[in-house]
């Protein structure tokens, strides 16, 4: 995040093998650097509601130009677009929507139901055989099974970490709600690739530094499977039960 630096009228930024996913940048960290340039745009104290995304075609190692620029900026929200390009190539498109708080008289949030795990399960890293980003994280399979297990079920809970120094900000939250794998992937006994397509993820909360990095939890279900075509759903909590943020993605699966 500290290489996204201003170039002109666009932004620039250079993402290392380590943060690859296959022959593409890991999704969170696409997301995250397009947000960092969006962030200029908009006030701080202005949070992040909702961020759309688009997977266009791979971002590899290296340079990446970042572009963005408001949509349509109102009293109370702002619509702001943005891109990860390689010249004239569009490598995924973004659309965040970033909203002041508003009197209301509803206030309410979900709960963190309880997980009973008799045995969790570790993902530890293995070098060239797992992608690249998942290095940073640490992972523990609550419920669910984990990738190539040749398993059936349709829901997975996770309890991660990221390894990283620093205060938790939304950039670490698109890190954390875009780390699990396709939940489709476990149903599998061989390895076999999988690739997103879209992303939407709503945040609950205006304000993430009292969180800290260890520890949260991904409640994931998988919806629907069909013509290699996947749709995921989950929610993010933070490590004492806060709800964070809502995530939808749909996937393709090769196999």
């Amino acid at each position: 995040m500290q290489s996204v630096t201003r170039h002109g009228d666009g932004w620039q930024a250079t993402i290392g093998e380590d943060w690859l996913q296959g022959r593409s940048a890991f999704g969170g960290i696409q997301a995250a650097l397009a947000l960092r340039a969006m962030r200029e745009l908009v006030s701080a104290d202005m949070p992040l509601r909702s961020l759309q995304t688009t997977f266009v075609a791979p971002v590899p190692a290296g340079p990446v130009a970042i572009h963005a620029r408001i949509l349509r900026e109102g009293r109370s929200a702002t619509q702001i677009e943005a891109s990860l390009g390689d010249g004239e190539q569009t490598l995924c498109r973004l659309v965040g929507v970033f909203g002041s708080a508003r009197p209301s008289v509803l206030d309410f949030q979900p709960e963190q139901p309880a997980v009973e795990s008799n045995v969790p399960r570790e993902l530890r890293y293995v070098e060239g055989r797992m992608p690249a980003f998942m290095q940073h994280f640490g992972a523990r399979w609550l419920r669910g099974d984990l990738p190539f297990t040749g398993g059936h079920s349709r829901e997975s809970v996770l309890q991660v970490s990221l390894r990283d120094e620093g205060t938790p900000d939304e950039t670490h939250v698109l890190a954390f709600a875009d780390f699990i794998p396709p939940i489709a992937l476990g149903m599998f006994k061989q390895p076999t690739p999988g690739s997103s397509l879209t992303w939407m993820i709503e945040l609950l909360r205006d304000r993430y530094d009292d969180l800290g990095l260890d520890d949260w939890r991904i409640d994931a279900q998988l919806i629907a499977a069909r013509d290699g075509y996947t749709n995921q759903s989950l929610m993010l909590w933070g490590p004492r039960g806060e709800p964070v943020a809502l995530s939808r993605q749909s996937m393709v699966v090769f196999g």
